[in-house]
């Protein structure tokens, strides 16, 4: 146990080295990663859950996502409104 903490304690030393402390962002943006089977079969564990995910395969491994959508296109008619009333003006003496 003592050989693994240590292997693994010079792989994280080695990464950071390496990539620095980038933030990447297929593990933070994905449920899944890993071979494709792997991803395949926690998509198929998921069931209904994964509806509307894909499967997408980047560098030699698999990832399962939410496709990327734009916020706009979904709320831009309601943010409308809002950029109105968000405004400051700098030379207001009130």
């Amino acid at each position: 146990m003592e050989d693994l903490a240590e292997a693994y304690r010079g792989w994280i030393e080695e990464t950071i080295r390496a990539d620095g402390l980038l933030r990447q962002g297929k593990w933070s943006e994905s449920i899944a990663v890993g071979s494709e089977s792997f991803v395949m079969t926690t998509k198929e564990k998921l069931g209904i859950k994964a509806k509307g995910r894909e499967v997408v395969g980047e560098d030699g491994s698999y990832m399962l996502r939410e496709s990327a959508a734009p916020y706009s296109s979904i709320l831009g008619h309601e943010n409308d409104g809002l950029r109105l009333e968000n405004t400051y003006f700098w030379d207001d003496n009130d």
